[in-house]
């Protein structure tokens, strides 16, 4: 039975979704680890269905200045993925890549920005790698865009574009372990309701 929005995945499949964010972001921290030349680690992560509203504030609320990269899903996965990099994510890239650190934002030069894209689109094309793996499934990425803004403002892309189908988005949230200090790493899935119920059919968990 296909579902008609996000609020009605069962456990199993929450489970499932679980799973995938589980690997994903191991996969994702690994692949971190090699960008930087460090040992990265991640906490257990902690997978959700949310609302937007609730996973605005999640994120630290809508009023909060961070750095998004976003990239587009197509082929047989159709919606977007987004990676929120705050200011401790931030700070830990550059001083392993470009050996500094800056203060606010408003500091980022174009290097910077590149630099901050690259170790976006890596952590999206790793755990969406691993999701096609798991599930057997095709996904094509576009180039990723990246935007500093509010983070009410960043999220309302996904709202825009699939908020007429379901309120809700998964959620992907642990924290990055470097230098046995945590910093946190948030991804956000929003896939269009038909791309969910074909990937749950493929997991074999749809009921």
């Amino acid at each position: 039975m296909n579902i008609h929005s996000f609020d009605q995945l069962t456990s199993l499949e929450i489970d499932t979704l679980r799973e995938i964010g589980s690997i994903g972001t191991g996969n994702a921290a690994t692949a971190l680890s090699t960008m930087l030349g460090r040992e990265v680690r991640i906490t257990l992560p902690e997978v959700r269905i949310m609302g937007y509203n609730e996973a605005i504030e999640w994120i630290g609320g809508p009023e909060a200045v961070t750095a998004g990269v976003l990239v587009r899903l197509s082929g047989q996965i159709n919606g977007i993925m987004l990676s929120v990099q705050q200011m401790e994510f931030v700070n830990l890239v550059f001083q392993s890549m470009l050996g500094t650190t800056i203060e606010s934002y408003e500091e980022l030069g174009e290097l910077g920005k590149s630099t901050l894209v690259e170790v976006g689109n890596i952590a999206i094309s790793t755990f969406i790698n691993a999701l096609a793996g798991l599930s057997g499934v095709s996904v094509e990425l576009t180039v990723p865009a990246f935007a500093v803004d509010m983070q009410g403002a960043i999220l309302a892309v996904p709202m825009a574009e699939y908020g007429g189908m379901s309120d809700y988005l998964m959620t992907i949230g642990g924290n990055f372990v470097c230098d046995n200090k945590q910093v946190p790493c948030r991804l956000l899935l929003s896939p269009d309701i038909r791309s969910l119920n074909f990937l749950l059919q493929k997991l074999g968990v749809a009921e």
